[in-house]
């Protein structure tokens, strides 16, 4: 009897854990420049981690030291001239983690990997960067791919390389998709690209940014998008809007974030890179279309957009 009851135990164990691993949600690595770049699909990520159940991890490229153009008010809350450079590039590297720190806790993001390059000055050309001249390029990509192997994620997820992004920006995707090209694991993950609209905007004209082909958009596919400002509960009086805004508020050192475009964002907006395999497209949908039917299920899913 005794044997039979320590039996019984150890099949429910085996059976719990199996369904655990079933129950699990997608596991997502998010590929940024700077501490906030996560602002612009940070609906998206919560919803992963809270309604899903699924685990988001940050790869972020810069210290952040750079973030200093409007920080007045950031000035005043931090006791530092953090518009003075000099001043903000000795203290924002810390500041910024411990904002991005606070983000991430919103955000329910597990993990948050620092690659410390420098976040020098503002330009839309990658070239100092991806060349290696600017950030130590191969201590990146051996993180990267080493983070790529041992957390064998589903999806990756991207800014979008469009021609007036920061040369940050379009440096950190293309490091993602060089990462993604490289691994040679069983389960290749699905990389996109996410950008954020308003309701009244139109999807930025991108097909690939010029000299990177690797940053084409496969043509043909659909565009997949969520959408933070559906109101529910009674007299429409709430939205994922509110998420968002709690995930910005943690960026104080940040003055223009709580008032530009970012703060303004209806729609978090996605595209499926060319380098994925078209089987991959389906995968992308049931994503989205579970975060459709997830938490106050209304307003999300998928576009059509060709």
């Amino acid at each position: 009897m005794k044997n039979y009851l320590i039996k019984a135990f150890i099949s429910s164990l085996l059976c719990l854990s199996i369904f655990q691993m079933q129950a699990q949600g997608p596991k997502v690595l998010v590929v940024t420049a700077h501490p906030d770049d996560e602002t612009g699909f940070s609906v998206s990520l919560f919803k992963i981690t809270h309604e899903l159940k699924g685990t988001v991890d940050m790869a972020v490229m810069t210290d952040g030291g750079g973030g200093f153009a409007d920080s007045q008010l950031g000035a005043m809350y931090y006791g530092l001239n953090l518009t003075d450079s000099v001043t903000a590039r000795n203290h924002l590297p810390l500041i910024r983690k411990q904002e991005i720190l606070d983000a991430a806790k919103i955000m329910g993001i597990r993990n948050i990997y620092f690659m410390e390059q420098p976040d020098d000055w503002y330009t839309t050309d990658p070239t100092p960067y991806i060349s290696g001249k600017n950030w130590n390029i191969p201590f990146v990509e051996s993180r990267l791919d080493n983070i790529l192997k041992e957390q064998n994620y589903d999806f990756v997820i991207t800014m979008l390389p469009h021609v007036g992004q920061h040369g940050h920006h379009k440096t950190a995707v293309l490091m993602g998709l060089r990462a993604v090209i490289r691994f040679k694991g069983p389960k290749k993950p699905i990389i996109i690209a996410g950008s954020p609209m308003s309701l009244n905007s139109k999807p930025l004209d991108f097909a690939e940014l010029a000299g990177f082909p690797e940053t084409k958009i496969k043509p043909g596919t659909p565009t997949y998008t969520l959408n933070r400002a559906f109101r529910f509960k009674e007299n429409d009086k709430l939205s994922y809007k509110i998420v968002a805004d709690w995930v910005i508020s943690a960026y104080k050192s940040q003055g223009a974030i709580q008032e530009n475009a970012i703060h303004k964002t209806d729609l978090e907006h996605y595209r499926y890179f060319d380098i994925n395999d078209a089987s991959g497209i389906n995968k992308v949908e049931k994503l989205f279309n579970d975060l459709a039917k997830s938490g106050f299920p209304a307003g999300f899913g998928y576009l059509n957009c060709r």
